[in-house]
């Protein structure tokens, strides 16, 4: 049977807990850098969160960013910020506070060094600290309701302890993205706090799936199998489901970043496109590779399971750690088709012929 197949009939043997160790380094590995990037370069915040000013116009002079800097020296500007968007076709400054005659002559230095004539055609924005700082709370404040609402449900739906792994990968999937936006240097508006928030939706949704199908298999199949080779059985069961479910938002999502704002020039779409785009890369990641071997790493402690597992060696079935020594049964197979204490299907019954 092909791989596509066994995707789609959930019969996959892929060891997602055996090879945990390797889940944990690459995860790690990306925080970390993530962290360091977050520290070093910081994020490129918005005159919506951090206020001033914000001129943008086009460019039909062709200015570089340092023309526009060299000439922003001159009038006591060195430390704005320059931007030349829509590959050389626009020019975008920000700045801090400024007065109002600093404000006209930012506005005319900028036409000027850009080649236009008419101050009519240069759009200029100003967004004071009030304003910034009351954006930035209430997307904190939106996080953490989000996060307390979403906890609640799961510990009350599952387990607190896939609850508390649930908020883990949220974090995790948070630090990638954030990550991203500081080594890449987009701007981070208020569309992309809409991004993260949409993101986070996904990223609980492959989770909850996943965690719902380990609870059934727990009331169902709890005394033939070791907790991690439910949890493997579980992801195999759903993977075809994620794997669509990411794809069907990747691709969409993916033209948006590729193609309108790299290739077209769309730069109002890319603070946002790239906050989905990653957000649902790092959730579906997360989900399968880093919550599902967390549970069964958490709950093999629990003596209750290592009570299973005991029993299960002294029967020689101890070693499911191993997803591919674990037949795997499809999503709503009939119960008289489940799994014996070593993996194995049991055959029908031969009906016995009658003799004359």
């Amino acid at each position: 049977m092909s791989l596509l197949r066994r995707l789609y009939h959930g019969q996959t043997h892929f060891d997602f807990v055996g090879r945990r160790r390797w889940w944990f380094a690459l995860s790690a590995v990306l925080v970390l850098i993530s962290a360091l990037a977050l520290g070093i370069r910081g994020l490129n915040l918005s005159v919506d969160f951090v206020g001033g000013s914000l001129v943008e116009c086009d460019n039909p002079a062709g200015a570089s960013v340092a023309d526009v800097r060299n000439v922003l020296a001159g009038i006591g500007q060195a430390a704005a910020r320059v931007q030349v968007t829509g590959g050389g076709a626009g020019v975008r400054v920000q700045t801090g506070e400024l007065t109002e005659e600093a404000q006209d002559e930012l506005i005319a230095t900028v036409a000027a060094v850009a080649g236009v004539t008419d101050l009519n055609q240069v759009s200029y924005q100003t967004v004071g600290p009030t304003f910034g700082r009351q954006v930035t709370e209430s997307a904190v404040r939106a996080l953490v309701v989000f996060l307390i609402v979403v906890a609640v449900f799961l510990w009350w739906r599952l387990e607190w302890r896939m609850a508390l792994i649930a908020l883990l990968e949220v974090l995790h999937d948070l630090v990638l993205t954030a990550g991203i936006y500081s080594l890449v240097g987009f701007e981070v508006t208020p569309a992309t706090v809409i991004a993260v928030l949409t993101i986070l939706g996904y990223s609980l949704y492959d989770t909850v799936v996943v965690f719902d199908k380990v609870h059934e298999n727990v009331a169902e199949r709890g005394d033939r199998h070791t907790i991690s080779a439910l949890v493997n059985m579980s992801v195999n069961q759903v993977l075809m489901r994620s794997i669509n479910t990411s794809l069907t938002t990747l691709l969409p999502v993916g033209s948006l970043l590729f193609v309108g704002s790299l290739l077209l020039g769309a730069a109002t779409l890319r603070e946002f496109a790239l906050g989905l785009f990653v957000g649902v890369a790092a959730g579906t990641y997360s989900s399968m590779f880093l919550g599902s071997p967390l549970v069964a790493v958490w709950k093999e402690r629990e003596e209750h399971w290592q009570r299973i597992r005991r029993r299960l060696g002294r029967k020689g079935a101890e070693d499911e750690f191993a997803a591919r020594e674990l037949e795997v049964i499809p999503e709503g197979e009939a119960a008289a088709a489940l799994p014996t204490a070593t993996g194995a299907v049991p055959r029908p019954p031969r009906k016995r012929r009658r003799h004359r």
